[in-house]
């Protein structure tokens, strides 16, 4: 007969070490707190990256969210230290993730590459580290181009990938972890099934499953799968399709803006709230952390400070039935026609 290791739920308590009440979920298998809101590095442009993360740091934020892929490591490192040398926080008030990118999948090129991603931030160890999509693509050497990104061939606009198993890299993942490099290792754009098959050989289970979540695509069979696995779920994409609209993604042209949804802004307005603050609070009441960014201080209060009110049973259902299945970070949508497996 089969039976279910049914794990202790995640755990959401006020940290402590943070001069704010911020709520923070307690991590599998470590223990370690993680903020539930964090503020996230993609598009941040490098010019502007360092001020953005010092007065990100200023308003309260602990929790940054990169990617080797986002190609501002270096910068957001740089308003860290300036932070640090102010004195505005202490390293250890601080919750760093970052990303460990497709090119980088296999054994000769994981713990190489997590080090130059410390060495970018400035930094002795990430509090996260994650594989940032299920897919090896084939190396590139950071001294030809870096960040890679997803062409391996620019000029011809093709795609090549390596024929690397998850299991050969998450092995290497463990061993960051080993070596103090890591506190914690996690998964991002994984599907249910890939989980599940993680799970039946790693030695360190994943901390942190990060997908795209936002009330036109609710996933809630993962959302479920990761929860009852103990599995922490950060949300990124928490808008929708504002993000994408600068990318001319088709799918962000046949859906409306979620921010000025007229249910959005009606609940809203029910709770004396900002529709950004309503979406956040969709997922954060739900036991989710959430990793937005802006650039107007403003709206970086009001990101973070989301955590004082409650969605009813009823506004949580209405909101989560605009789900239409949109997702906008698919790889079926990156760009290139020839797919080369070497």
């Amino acid at each position: 007969m089969l039976t279910r290791r049914i794990l202790p739920k995640l755990n959401l308590v006020k940290s402590s070490i943070f001069k704010r009440s911020i709520m923070s979920i307690i991590l599998n298998p470590t223990g370690q707190a993680m903020p539930q809101v964090g503020f996230g590095l993609w598009k941040v442009p490098q010019e502007t990256c360092a001020e953005t993360v010092y007065n990100a740091i200023k308003s309260g934020y602990r929790l940054f969210d990169g990617a080797q892929d986002y190609g501002n490591e270096k910068e957001a490192g740089d308003g860290i230290r300036k932070a640090i040398a102010d004195g505005l926080v202490k390293r250890e008030e601080l919750f760093i993730t970052s990303k460990l990118w497709n090119a980088f999948h296999s054994k000769e090129h994981v713990l190489e590459m997590t080090k130059k991603s410390l060495a970018d931030w400035g930094l002795d160890y990430f509090d996260l580290w994650l594989i940032h999509f299920p897919i090896a693509q084939k190396y590139v050497d950071p001294a030809t181009r870096y960040p890679p990104n997803l062409l391996y061939d620019v000029d011809a606009g093709t795609m090549e990938f390596e024929d690397v198993p998850i299991s050969e890299t998450w092995a290497e993942m463990e061993k960051a972890v080993e070596l103090g490099y890591a506190k914690n290792i996690g998964i991002s754009n994984f599907a249910g099934a890939l989980i599940i098959d993680l799970l039946r050989y790693a030695k360190i289970k994943p901390s942190v499953l990060q997908i795209e979540h936002h009330p036109y695509l609710t996933q809630p069979q993962i959302v479920a799968l990761a929860k009852q696995r103990g599995i922490a779920i950060t949300a990124y994409s928490s808008f929708g399709p504002q993000s994408f609209l600068e990318l001319n993604h088709p799918g962000a042209q046949k859906v409306g803006l979620l921010l000025s949804s007229d249910m959005i802004t009606s609940i809203a307005s029910a709770h004396g709230k900002t529709p950004a603050q309503v979406l956040l609070r969709w997922a954060t009441q739900r036991g989710l952390a959430v990793i937005p960014k802006s650039n107007s201080q403003t709206r970086l209060a009001e990101n973070l400070n989301h955590l004082d009110f409650d969605l009813t049973e009823e506004e949580l259902a209405q909101i989560s039935g605009l789900d239409c299945g949109m997702r906008f970070n698919d790889p079926a949508d990156w760009p290139g026609q020839i797919y080369i497996f070497a």
